[in-house]
């Protein structure tokens, strides 16, 4: 399928932060970059946030649609899952930052972007709990742990913090690989539950 207009503008703006972050992207740098008039992004774009969120709903469609398995291929495992994260997050650092960072106003076409990323992590451990695979329980808060550990592990690393020690010598995916070992559920495992309030 062709990139539309629309499509080269966001590529164009993703190389620019890959190469200086937020800072770096402009709408007229952008326009420039993706070789249009300097008038052409304000056409699909309000502001500047509002391109920035369109290149992090653009990186969250990606991770979903490399994550959805083929007629042939096998499901997608959690951990598969959470390796390939790590991965795109040391690869596009700039872009992982963007992603998950604090975002100052709603956006659709973002919201939409993270829902659907977040579903296919859900499903994917849904089915790791049916097989036993992982420990039975709410889905979600197994999704939120994984996805906990893998985030931390990566920003860690982006961020160099390292020492002697032997939790720093560890890589992300070998964290995220650590992680699912103890998840693994084991004779007469416990059973997660939503903590009780009050």
């Amino acid at each position: 399928m062709a990139e539309t207009r629309r499509d080269s503008l966001i590529s164009a703006a993703a190389e620019l932060l890959d190469r200086g972050g937020p800072v770096a992207v402009t709408l007229r740098g952008v326009g420039r970059a993706a070789g249009v008039s300097h008038n052409a992004p304000y056409k699909h774009f309000a502001d500047k946030d509002d391109l920035l969120a369109a290149v992090a709903a653009r990186e969250l469609r990606r991770q979903s649609s490399l994550r959805a398995p083929s007629a042939d291929d096998a499901p997608p495992t959690p951990q598969t899952l959470m390796v390939d994260y790590v991965r795109w997050a040391r690869r596009y650092p700039e872009r992982f930052k963007l992603t998950f960072g604090r975002w100052t106003r709603d956006n659709p076409e973002l919201g939409e972007a993270a829902a659907g990323a977040r579903a296919v992590l859900i499903e994917a451990i849904a089915r790791a709990q049916t097989v036993g695979d992982l420990p039975a329980g709410d889905p979600e808060r197994v999704a939120v742990l994984v996805l906990a550990l893998a985030h931390g592990a990566a920003d860690l690393a982006l961020a160099s913090h390292r020492s002697d020690s032997a939790m720093s010598r560890r890589d992300p995916e070998s964290l995220v690989a650590d992680l699912f070992r103890h998840l693994k559920p084991r004779v007469g495992a416990i059973r997660w539950a939503r903590p009780s309030v009050g």
